[in-house]
């Protein structure tokens, strides 16, 4: 049985309020106070890490809406525990919350590289740019001690493959040293997301993730180091933090940035709920409001899947936000084009001899 699990000590430093029965179990369950606990102060959530067998490391994708057609996500949920991650929903296809469970049970790849060799080194597979991270962030906190997504562009780099990464990591900062040397080839770029300049507003809408500052300065080292940098303004959220585009896309380019995304607030499945409650325990006072003008941009619904209006909403409130963000590239500067990656550099990975090496 799945557990629904009311807000408590064990949520303290997540982002989710509680862990809310996954679409595909039949049965739920819910935890409440009897009186009877004798633990007052139950110890906080752990994080769970568990390796995942995987046949196969690059997805492809035909969606419209985003700017490639192949991508690499090294985990499966994520424990930085933003409230509005958008890939919650797949924590239910494993039997867990899209709650809890998505920020304290993480999956990973431990065989990356080797899974990513394999795969390149395939007579049929054709260069192009490589998206890491479309899902969950492949910094979060594990990846210090796991560094699966170093093993990932470290096969990226001995075969000169193009990529682009995203993250709202200060982690990313480790890995200067291939970012800088595949940026020198023409062979990446980097999108940093920041939702706000407020740490106090981070910190309970992205309770485990970097502080808005730590990536302001991440985006002045990696831009000083020559790798391309884009900021995502990424969700922005009706009556929360969508008053913060301007501040947040200056910021940037202040420290070097050179080109800027956004996309509102989507709420798709289990996360429409997950959402409301967090913003009645930490926003109460905007709560309402929120939620109101989300449906504005949803045509009264909290989601919609449509191509070309998922990411950017529709009606006027969108259309505000559209403007504002557009003003705002043109007036900082974040509208330079950019320099294409080169996917004609790439040589793929010599296959293992299937002849024993006589003389090793």
């Amino acid at each position: 049985m799945a557990e629904t699990a009311k807000l408590g000590p064990a949520s303290r430093g997540r982002g989710a309020k509680s862990n809310r029965t996954g679409r595909f179990e039949s049965q739920t369950r819910e935890t409440f106070d009897d009186g009877w606990s004798e633990d007052d102060a139950p110890g906080q959530l752990k994080t769970e890490l568990q390796p995942m067998k995987s046949r196969t490391i690059i997805a492809r994708n035909q969606s419209p809406d985003v700017g490639f057609d192949r991508s690499i996500n090294p985990y499966r949920g994520c424990s930085h525990g933003c409230i509005y991650c958008y890939a919650r929903p797949n924590h239910a296809y494993l039997g867990l919350s899209p709650g809890l469970d998505f920020e304290s049970k993480i999956f990973f790849k431990p065989h990356a590289g080797e899974l990513l060799e394999k795969e390149l080194a395939k007579a049929s597979y054709k260069p192009a740019t490589i998206h890491i991270g479309g899902d969950t962030d492949p910094y979060q906190p594990d990846e210090k001690q796991l560094r699966v997504t170093r093993q990932i562009i470290e096969v990226l780099e001995r075969v000169s493959h193009p990529f682009t990464i995203i993250t709202k990591s200060a982690l990313i900062l480790r890995d200067l040293d291939v970012l800088s040397r595949m940026a020198e080839r023409k062979l990446t770029r980097v999108a940093i997301s920041i939702t706000t300049l407020d740490r106090k507003l981070a910190r309970s809408m992205e309770p485990r993730a970097a502080t808005p500052g730590k990536r302001i300065e991440a985006v002045r080292r990696l831009t000083e180091a020559g790798v391309p940098v884009t900021v995502m303004f990424a969700p922005a959220i009706p009556g929360l933090n969508d008053h913060e585009c301007e501040a947040v896309l200056e910021a940037a380019a202040k420290v070097g940035a050179r080109g800027a995304g956004y996309v509102a607030l989507r709420l798709p499945r289990e996360i429409a709920q997950l959402f409301q409650e967090w913003l009645e325990t930490d926003h109460p006072d905007r709560a309402r409001k929120v939620m109101s003008l989300v449906r504005q941009i949803r045509k009264g619904e909290t989601y919609s899947a449509s191509w070309g209006e998922r990411m950017v909403g529709d009606g006027p409130v969108a259309e505000v936000l559209r403007q504002r963000f557009h003003l705002a590239v043109k007036k900082f500067g974040l509208d330079r084009p950019w320099t294409p990656l080169d996917a004609t550099q790439f040589t793929p990975p010599s296959k293992p001899s299937a002849q024993m090496d006589l003389f090793g």
